[in-house]
């Protein structure tokens, strides 16, 4: 880098430190580049390490072992007298956050990666003027990564005021558990945080929009949460459109159109998840030549470049699914693409996951889609009722399965709801990767008793050759 007193120069800017941005830093210095970050947030991570994926699934997991408390009496274990204290969950959140955080850190200071505190906006397609307390006003680059990442969405008449209409970043803040909140959303992370909430006491109510709750999922696989949400007493209204709220008498009071007739529910918070934002938005990109669609997502080739062929954008700004796994894989592409190496972002599959209770997985094709592209499908599940991993663990509700191409085997999609859903897809999204067959899976040794057994088992079903649950139409 070439620093002067006011303007400096470096082969790589990237402009954000979240999943993307962090990554692609370490990648491009990894391959000998000169590397800057621009972050107007005093910690690195983004948004997934200090207020998204890493927060959630510690308190998440807090209040899973909350529940198995409550709940060990089939095992002959029985506790008395146990209590929540919302401030240490949190301390101990932050513990996680900070020392991810600060590992971000030594890895950029042993990289010599240097980060500029403030906001970046394009002056031109090879300058940007930063804003914030900082000496330096404008960084002047050879290549540019866009990795500004995305913001919660407000919608009319639920004004975020940190106190009665919160967002997610909120959620994982509050000292006292509430004696009642309503979320708006009933996508992965409403439905994330209202078991959370419905866990540790709160009643819950989930208002959705559309006819049922994550409608991106499989139904079969989200009805099994769904009917597990009735368990913790958590209320669905489905088909239902928040209209407006009041505030009086340290109560939130929102008007709801549901079945046709208005409604009012009151709550103590009222949760508002209903999606998410590109942030590309006032940072001079009407200053460049870098074209972005309708919806304000930054257009991108496989190699990650935009329109303007130095400046490459990764992440949440690109466009769906806006996941944390996703943009560090683009942010190595962009990278290596910088540095003159032949990668592009070509996989095939993205997995996904709702840390629910069952927790939900699913990579590749769903049904609907099968169907919509005309191809010709076997469907094959396993439920976790019979694995004796599963029984031991006292957690059964669920299954694994397979879509696979009816005439070859090919794996196509696999979907899953039951105990560590999260932990085995990964198998199948690599097996979707290789183009591995159910076959492949089926001869392929698991050990005995685990919970990814029942990728063997499930795809042993598929083929109908199942062991262990009865295939009226085995095959020889």
């Amino acid at each position: 880098m070439v620093v002067g007193s006011l303007d400096i120069q470096t082969d790589v800017l990237i402009i954000g430190a979240g999943p993307g941005g962090y990554v692609a830093a370490i990648r491009a210095a990894q391959l000998g580049k000169e590397v800057m970050v621009v972050e107007d947030s005093s910690k690195l991570g983004g948004v997934c390490l200090n207020t998204g994926c890493i927060p959630t699934k510690a308190v998440i997991h807090a209040s899973n072992f909350h529940q198995t408390i409550k709940d060990m009496a089939w095992a002959g274990i029985t506790v008395k007298d146990y209590t929540v204290d919302l401030s240490k969950m949190h301390a101990w959140k932050q513990e996680i956050v900070d020392k991810l955080g600060n590992g971000i850190k030594s890895l950029f200071k042993n990289y010599g990666i240097e980060v500029v505190p403030g906001r970046a906006v394009f002056k031109n397609d090879h300058e940007v003027h930063i804003e914030g307390k900082t000496d330096i006003t404008s960084i002047k680059f050879k290549n540019c990564i866009i990795a500004t990442g995305s913001s919660i969405i407000e919608i009319q008449g639920f004004r975020f005021d940190g106190k009665y209409i919160i967002g997610s970043d909120e959620a994982l803040e509050l000292r006292d558990i509430p004696k009642k909140m309503i979320i708006i959303g009933g996508g992965y992370i409403g439905t994330e945080m209202g078991t959370v909430y419905a866990k540790l006491g709160t009643e819950v109510s989930i208002v959705e929009f559309t006819d049922r709750l994550i409608s991106v999922l499989e139904p079969d696989v989200v009805d099994v949460v769904s009917r597990k949400l009735d368990e913790f007493n958590v209320k669905k209204y489905l088909k239902s459109k928040a209209l407006n709220c009041e505030i009086r008498d340290n109560k939130v009071y929102v008007k709801i159109e549901h079945d046709g007739k208005e409604e009012i529910l009151d709550a103590d918070k009222v949760l508002v998840v209903v999606g998410r934002k590109p942030n590309s938005n006032n940072i001079g990109l009407e200053n460049t030549g870098i074209k972005i669609d309708s919806k304000g997502f930054i257009s991108v080739d496989k190699q990650m470049r935009t329109s303007v062929s130095h400046i490459f954008a990764i992440g949440d700004v690109v466009g769906q699914p806006m996941l944390a796994h996703k943009a560090s894989r683009e942010a190595k592409v962009a990278a290596e693409v910088i540095s003159g190496l032949p990668s592009a972002f070509d996989n095939k599959v993205i997995p996904f996951v709702v840390f629910n209770d069952p927790e939900i997985a699913s990579v590749g094709l769903r049904e609907d889609e099968a169907k919509a592209k005309g191809i010709k499908y076997i469907v094959g599940k396993f439920p976790f009722s019979a694995s004796g991993r599963a029984m031991t663990l006292n957690q059964t509700e669920g299954f694994v399965k397979y879509i696979a191409e009816e005439s070859t085997g090919i794996i196509l999609g696999v979907h899953a709801v039951g105990p560590s859903a999260s932990d085995i897809i990964s198998e199948a999204t690599l097996g979707i990767e290789m183009g591995a067959t159910l076959e492949d899976i089926a001869l392929t040794i698991h050990p005995h008793p685990t919970l990814p057994e029942t990728m063997m088992e499930a795809a042993e079903v598929t083929l109908g050759q199942g062991i262990h649950i009865f295939n009226p139409k085995f095959k020889k």
